[in-house]
């Protein structure tokens, strides 16, 4: 039975009261342990959801000052001020920003106009209309921090309306083509969001949790050099696994009917979709070239926003209406800031201490790693928010994996990607999941089967030809 409200709010109260009163650990500072029971009880909390996730955030960033001002010596480790920390990240303000970008392509038409362009010049068979998804998602996905805003309002739309074109209904014939077409929207989307660190909000939030652990940065280019090979490998295989796995009955497709009506529906292109496609290479160019250009990506989002508020691409009502790029700000602030203090009271400094004792490959390093991948894509059928599972999940492999001796730099690297496609695994493994499964042309064997196909089969991907590129990439300096 399903727990209510009331429920979930006992649990929540539970954890911390019961951490509070068990004897601190030895050698862990009271605070510390205080503090991690608020965070373990915020994690559940994510989990639950009681209420949205910006609350639970706000009520631990408050429960968390509280806690600091009324413990003894506290104020020696951590600074009640340092619990909003997390509010001044560059990341959280760089997915926010670019969270503008992303309501922008919805708001004036220009991926729907992308993506009839796209079918009209390669989909003239079920198959290239699966390409013609992949190169979609792909092209919008380094502006695009929310992928459920990525495909459910730009891809699902246009990709579930040619399904019916093509004369495919959920309850009267699924198989014709709209099994297929569904089910590869959502596989091309767990994939592509990892190959640019913009492109899926929790990218950012596991790089400032896993920082302090393993001592590893990347900027915008950086995560895209590491991210590229393994991802577009896997990137080129997924719409022809689902297709294996869903083959559709109707193979051609008339292409160029479907994409002329797209494109009268929409008429002829604005100069706010003109401005907007320029903005959009001018900020991938900025991310780029970051380094070269003496700024840094938050700046680029920053100047990209207002830029499009100037031009009146978006409005400022636009954007106070992004419900989702609000909700990210207030909730990975303050996940970020509550790792942050939890890192200054020496929490992590302890739990690395204590598993070292317990933890232990040898002499064979790389083998821990492996694990510890595959552990990290397992548990993604446990969790049903790709921020959830960061929040709770990356921290501690991070840990786990640094003391067992795996590589940190590999290990990093692995952890950041395999959140992604790990929620390839079920129809509830991330926000875009409900979306097209919703749309009750799939059923759960043949999710599940690709599913796993999939987020396995990247695994070895990026554990065979991933590790190859990176242990590339560091020797020759590219990732420092």
């Amino acid at each position: 039975m399903a727990l209510n409200k009331t429920g979930k709010l006992i649990i929540l109260a539970v954890i911390p009261t019961l951490i509070f009163l068990l004897p601190t650990p030895q050698g862990l500072p009271l605070i510390a342990w205080r503090l991690f029971g608020l965070y373990l009880a915020t994690i559940v909390g994510l989990v639950l959801k009681p209420y949205g996730e910006p609350v639970i955030l706000l009520a631990a960033v408050a429960a968390s000052a509280v806690t600091i001002g009324n413990t003894e010596n506290a104020a020696a480790l951590v600074k009640i001020g340092q619990t909003l920390s997390g509010y001044q990240s560059g990341t959280t303000w760089l997915i926010f920003t670019a969270f503008t970008l992303s309501s922008a392509f919805v708001i004036t038409g220009l991926g729907k106009r992308i993506a009839y362009h796209m079918i009209d010049k390669m989909g003239s068979t079920t198959l290239r209309l699966g390409y013609v998804t992949m190169c979609l998602d792909l092209l919008l996905a380094p502006a695009t921090p929310s992928n459920t805003a990525r495909a459910g309002g730009i891809v699902f739309p246009i990709i579930n309306s040619v399904a019916v074109a093509l004369g495919s209904e959920p309850e009267t014939s699924p198989k014709k083509a709209g099994r297929y077409l569904l089910l590869n929207v959502y596989m091309v989307v767990k994939t592509t969001s990892y190959i640019f660190l913009t492109a899926m909000a929790p990218n950012a939030l596991a790089l400032s949790l896993m920082g302090p652990i393993l001592g590893i940065e990347l900027n915008w280019l950086q995560w895209f050099l590491a991210a590229s090979v393994p991802g577009l490998v896997c990137l080129l295989f997924i719409p022809l696994i689902c297709y294996l796995v869903c083959p559709p009955e109707m193979k051609r497709v008339d292409n160029h009917s479907i994409a002329r009506q797209g494109l009268e529906q929409l008429g002829p292109m604005s100069f706010r979709e003109k401005a907007l496609a320029v903005l959009f290479l001018c900020a991938l160019g900025g991310w780029i070239f970051a380094a070269a250009l003496h700024i840094n990506a938050t700046t680029v989002a920053l100047v990209t926003m207002v830029s499009c508020i100037l031009l009146n691409i978006v409005s400022w009502d636009d954007i106070r209406k992004n419900k989702a790029g609000w909700d990210t700000l207030i909730w990975y602030g303050g996940i970020i800031g509550m790792s942050a203090i939890l890192e200054k009271a020496k929490f992590f400094d302890w739990l690395a201490q204590t598993l070292s004792h317990y933890v232990n490959f040898g002499a064979d390093a790389e083998i821990s790693l492996l694990v510890i991948l595959l552990l990290s894509v397992s548990v993604r059928y446990l969790f049903a928010s790709g921020g959830a599972y960061v929040a709770a999940m990356v921290p501690v492999f991070a840990t786990v994996g640094k003391v067992a001796g795996a590589p940190v730099e590999l290990l990093a690297l692995a952890l950041l990607f395999s959140n992604s496609y790990g929620g390839s695994l079920t129809h509830y493994g991330g926000g875009p999941g409900p979306i097209t499964f919703g749309a009750g042309y799939n059923d759960i064997k043949s999710w599940w089967t690709a599913g796993a196909i999939i987020a396995f089969g990247s695994l070895i991907i990026h554990a065979t030809l991933g590790m190859a590129w990176w242990k590339t990439l560091l020797s020759m300096g590219w990732l420092e």
